[in-house]
């Protein structure tokens, strides 16, 4: 199979109402021409699930400029006041989880497990209308794995076998969501024909296309 593809074409895979993970943190890591195309093609009614929402008009941002998200589940919201706005005029659904479980859900869905015990939220909104489990006295709650449609992520060097390796901070989120969704396309800054194994962060029987980022 062919990997390597246009991000037209990858892009064009995304469907209407789709679930998409979102990899970055604010704009280190983010696959931003992914996310152009995808404000280019005008996919509607998504449900993104990514870190943060950027700030406006930037990345992920412009998701949001463009209104194309009817549910977004994420960390935080703060720096992009477009997103915090939408979500007071009752225009997109926002769930709000802390950064550590939101992770753990992801690597949950990605590992084939049940759900992960936290006792993050313990005692607050968080816990509401969640199944809560006491262990040796301390009470946690139970969280559900959480997957997606698509995974669109970000890789400084890609091989043709979709092997990916990054530079510093930039794999953040990106190497988890790539284990927890039916699709994932990375937008690789530089393509490559091997790897060293050595290099590699995620493997690349994650990785269904690759798109080159300076041919976008």
């Amino acid at each position: 199979m062919k990997k390597v593809v246009s991000v037209h074409d990858a892009i064009e895979l995304i469907k209407d109402g789709a679930s998409i993970m979102i990899g970055g943190f604010l704009s280190c890591g983010t696959p931003d021409k992914l996310i152009d195309e995808l404000v280019k093609q005008g996919k509607k009614n998504l449900t993104m699930i990514c870190n943060d929402t950027s700030y406006p008009n930037t990345d992920k941002g412009k998701i949001i400029a463009n209104k194309l998200v009817k549910k977004l589940i994420a960390a935080h919201i703060g720096t992009n006041p477009d997103t915090g706005a939408q979500m007071h005029n009752g225009e997109i659904e926002v769930e709000l989880i802390p950064m550590g479980t939101l992770v753990e859900k992801i690597r949950a869905k990605g590992a084939g497990l049940g759900g992960v015990l936290t006792q993050t939220g313990v005692g607050t909104i968080l816990e509401e209308n969640k199944e809560t489990i006491e262990i040796e006295g301390k009470k946690f709650i139970f969280e559900k794995p959480l997957g997606a449609d698509f995974a669109l992520i970000y890789g400084t060097k890609v091989d043709s076998f979709g092997n990916v390796a990054f530079y510093g901070t930039t794999r953040n989120f990106n190497t988890v969501m790539a284990t927890a969704a039916d699709t994932v396309i990375v937008q690789a800054d530089e393509i490559v024909e091997c790897l060293d194994p050595n290099d590699v962060v995620i493997p690349g029987l994650f990785v269904d296309y690759i798109v080159k980022r300076e041919e976008v």
